[in-house]
């Protein structure tokens, strides 16, 4: 093999193994730095934090909507089961609930459209015990992150979804 094909296939070898350790190794890193900063470095865990109206100088979430309130929950399973409830927002405002692993998978959504009454479902690991006849999400890691959106297109639908909001709950079950 002459010396420039040697270099080709090394550097192509390189390249594959830098690739594939940039696709598994990023997503991991960037999830950790953002449930780190949702949970205001783990002092809020398995509990909602709520976010301020949306301007146009948010950025907290890259390019937030202005027309939706926004909500997040950094959840740890590692000692047992979450419950995740969200109350609808009143007059029929749009809510939805997105869950992400720690690998920035999203593992569940679900929204209003689907469960008109609220939304409420147990957040565990496979092989946790869970309470009898609940909806379950089971969560590939231990933590991850739960983001909630509902419609908020002016100062009054703000209001409104952010009292709604308040009685989300993001807590151990027990």
């Amino acid at each position: 093999m002459n010396r420039a094909l040697k270099l080709g296939l090394l550097f192509t070898a390189a390249a594959v193994v830098g690739h594939v350790g940039l696709v598994l190794a990023v997503p991991g890193r960037l999830m950790d730095k953002v449930m780190d900063r949702a949970s205001q470095d783990g002092a809020m865990i398995n509990q909602f934090e709520f976010g301020a109206r949306t301007t146009k100088d948010s950025r907290r979430v890259v390019r937030p909507s202005p027309d939706l309130a926004y909500s997040t929950c950094v959840y740890d399973l590692s000692k047992g089961p979450v419950q995740i409830a969200a109350a609808p927002t009143p007059n029929g405002g749009y809510v939805s609930i997105s869950v992400f692993d720690a690998n920035t998978d999203n593992i569940a959504l679900f929204d209003t459209s689907q469960q008109p009454q609220g939304i409420s479902f147990v957040l565990a690991r496979k092989g946790q015990q869970v309470p009898a006849g609940a909806k379950v999400v089971i969560s590939p890691s231990d933590r991850g992150m739960v983001l909630d959106r509902r419609l908020a297109a002016n100062d009054a639908q703000f209001a409104a979804a952010d009292q709604a909001r308040r009685a989300d709950r993001c807590a151990p079950v027990g």
